[in-house]
C-alpha cells in the first residue's frame, strides 16, 4: 500500500515571527507578508534586525490512489 502526506483539510498555513533580541512576537497570520511588515515595523522602532520565522501547517497521511 502506498501513502502520501497532504495538508489536513479545513486548515491553513500560519506564519509567525519572534525577535531574537527581545520577547517581541508578531501576531500569527495566514499572510506571510503581513508578518514580515510587522517585523520591519519592530526593526524601525527597536533597531532589532534578527527574527525567527515560523511556518506552521497541519498534515495527514492518506492512501495514494
Amino acid at each position: 500500500m502506498t501513502h502520501r502526506i497532504t495538508r489536513h483539510p479545513d486548515t491553513d498555513v500560519t506564519y509567525e515571527a519572534e525577535c531574537l533580541h527581545c520577547k517581541w512576537k508578531a501576531e500569527a497570520s495566514p499572510d506571510s507578508a503581513a508578518v514580515d511588515v510587522e517585523c520591519m515595523s519592530h526593526t524601525a522602532l527597536s533597531n532589532h534586525r534578527g527574527f525567527r520565522r515560523i511556518c506552521t501547517s497541519f498534515a495527514m497521511v492518506v492512501r495514494a490512489e
